[in-house]
């Protein structure tokens, strides 16, 4: 029961320390380590691409609006949710503007892990996951320029070329190497979660670090924000999906994809402007949180099997992949 809070554990051990010990991971010599931050994010990235294939994307063929409601509600809920709570704690511009930027991420992979564990619709978290985050050049900075232009200037042009420098282009390369280099190297797939895991927590350890001055005068509210925003995601992309009609497996799959953003891409952009230590804030709490709320979540549903799963033994239902690794290979993806 306790397993899948292993890796939640461990990034609320590395978000402890950063806060305890900030000196050690802000500089090694005269290097700062944030340097490290875009890199890592383009290579957690490439393994996201070296999982896809163009067959994750025939979900949108088979149940085009479960996928749609699921696009909307991720940019629609998420960006407003954010603002509204922004605003109404009244927390400095810069701080408030991480907040929604997290808010107009897309999500991140973790979601697929948590849906699967959740007994939810796998196939369709992974396309709603590829495809948010395929749009996210163009759909993060447009939110942002609209909702977060009041609290910090917003290049939308910069914003798109820094999301496409850290998400599109190491995708890409990622879905040319399965297409062409698929089950050529089995190491890859045994060390990407490893390294992803690792590249995740030392992101959230170098920004809570970097931000440690700010957290300690914003903490308790900016904590409070961060768990209604991820929990009023989870809330209303869930209800909303059954307010139409959906199954209660792909209820829970939107809620999931709703609810958890790609906090690791929203610290990068926090970095690529300037400003880690404040905008950065949200992003490393949103990260570490997610974790924590959405393994919980999981492990709730988990035991409370889906009613149609009792009754639909057709092929489209996935409560049951037989692709078990790749699944827990995705693991290691948390955004």
């Amino acid at each position: 029961m306790l397993r899948g809070f292993s890796y939640t554990i461990t990034i609320l051990a590395a978000v402890c320390m950063a806060l305890y010990y900030p000196q050690y991971f802000v500089y090694v010599g005269s290097f700062r380590l944030s340097g490290l931050t875009i890199p890592l994010l383009q290579l957690i990235m490439f393994g996201m691409g070296t999982e896809l294939s163009m067959n994750d994307f025939s979900e949108v063929m088979k149940s085009p609006k479960k996928v749609m409601v699921g696009m909307v509600g991720h940019f629609t809920i998420m960006p407003f949710l954010g603002f509204g709570i922004a605003h109404l704690f009244n927390f400095p511009g810069e701080v408030a503007a991480g907040i929604i930027l997290i808010g107009c991420s897309p999500s991140g992979l973790a979601s697929n892990v948590m849906a699967y564990l959740a007994k939810a619709n796998l196939a369709l978290s992974v396309c709603v996951t590829a495809l948010s985050t395929l749009l996210a050049p163009v759909l993060t900075p447009l939110l942002m320029k609209l909702l977060g232009g009041t609290y910090i200037e917003v290049h939308f042009w910069a914003m798109l070329w820094d999301i496409a420098k850290i998400v599109l282009l190491p995708i890409a390369a990622g879905l040319l190497f399965n297409y062409f280099l698929y089950g050529r190297f089995p190491w890859l797939d045994k060390a990407m979660p490893f390294v992803s895991m690792a590249g995740i927590m030392f992101i959230i350890i170098i920004f809570i670090a970097a931000g440690r001055d700010h957290l300690l005068q914003v903490g308790a509210l900016l904590l409070l924000a961060v768990f209604m925003h991820n929990a009023g995601g989870f809330f209303i992309g869930y209800w909303l999906s059954r307010l139409l009609g959906f199954p209660e497996r792909d209820c829970r799959t939107i809620s999931i994809e709703v609810g958890m953003q790609n906090g690791g891409l929203a610290s990068g952009l926090a970095l690529s402007m300037g400003k880690m230590a404040t905008v950065g804030l949200a992003p490393a709490i949103f990260s570490s949180m997610m974790n924590v709320t959405g393994s919980a979540l999981a492990s709730w549903w988990h035991y409370r099997l889906p009613e149609e799963a009792h009754t639909d033994h057709s092929p489209d239902n996935n409560t049951h992949y037989e692709p078990i690794a790749t699944a827990d290979n995705r693991a290691g993806y948390n955004g």
